[in-house]
């Protein structure tokens, strides 16, 4: 049977990309964290010291980037010149500059090109903020992940406590309104629920729960047997 392109759009903090990883773990697919792409060239903009708001310097550093994806029993890796920074690219400081660097239109065009090509043969759970209306519009079947602004924002708080970093719920919910907001009124690729999206509203809901719901819909439109 041919393996067909899930994706999974919503703000952030609702979980896309766990519940995506998961999803492609139990439909033995492959998982594309849109994300970590936009995230890595933010990363190198902050250590060249590139004013992310400059979209002709940030556009002038493409040129110069090489980004590669490596995938380790599952896991993707995200590497960026020959340099794995998987880890680096999850800093609260790349978190507060990604929206702004996403919603460059060159920086958009350089990755979905990227990304298109990466999902072409199918196979493929993708997570972001355009998946399913930009880069592969035409997918199979599409989620759009959403919850209460709070409960996004104690989520993304226990990530970066997990990794030693303790920043105030008050601070982390209006980190996550100002994403919000600007994503979803940026001229490149606003965040939009696609018209044939199935919405999912993940407040009250387990990762385990969101991840059922996924693949049971999967399952049952595409005759996949457990």
């Amino acid at each position: 049977m041919k393996k067909i392109i899930i994706t999974l759009d919503g703000p952030a903090g609702s979980g896309k990309s766990t519940t995506a990883r998961e999803v492609a773990k139990k439909i033995n697919y492959t998982y594309l964290d849109t994300g970590a792409m936009y995230r890595a060239i933010t990363l190198a903009v902050l250590e060249r010291q590139i004013n992310p708001g400059r979209a002709a310097d940030v556009i002038a550093l493409l040129h110069h980037l090489q980004l590669s994806l490596n995938y380790e029993n599952g896991v993707q890796k995200t590497f960026l010149n020959g340099r794995d920074v998987s880890e680096d690219i999850r800093t609260m400081a790349v978190t507060q500059n990604v929206s702004v660097i996403s919603g460059v239109r060159e920086v958009r065009e350089f990755l979905v090109k990227q990304q298109r090509e990466i999902g072409k043969q199918g196979g493929f759970v993708i997570d972001g903020r355009d998946a399913g209306t930009v880069i592969f519009p035409n997918a199979e079947l599409k989620f759009f992940l959403t919850a209460k602004v709070e409960e996004r924002a104690k989520r993304r708080q226990k990530e970066m406590a997990a990794k030693g970093v303790h920043v105030p719920l008050d601070e982390m919910i209006a980190d996550i309104q100002s994403r919000d907001e600007f994503d979803s009124t940026r001229a490149e690729s606003p965040l939009i629920k696609a018209a044939d999206a199935i919405e999912l509203d993940n407040s009250a809901m387990t990762i385990e729960e969101q991840v059922d719901f996924i693949v049971n819909v999967f399952r049952s439109r595409f005759a996949v047997s457990a």
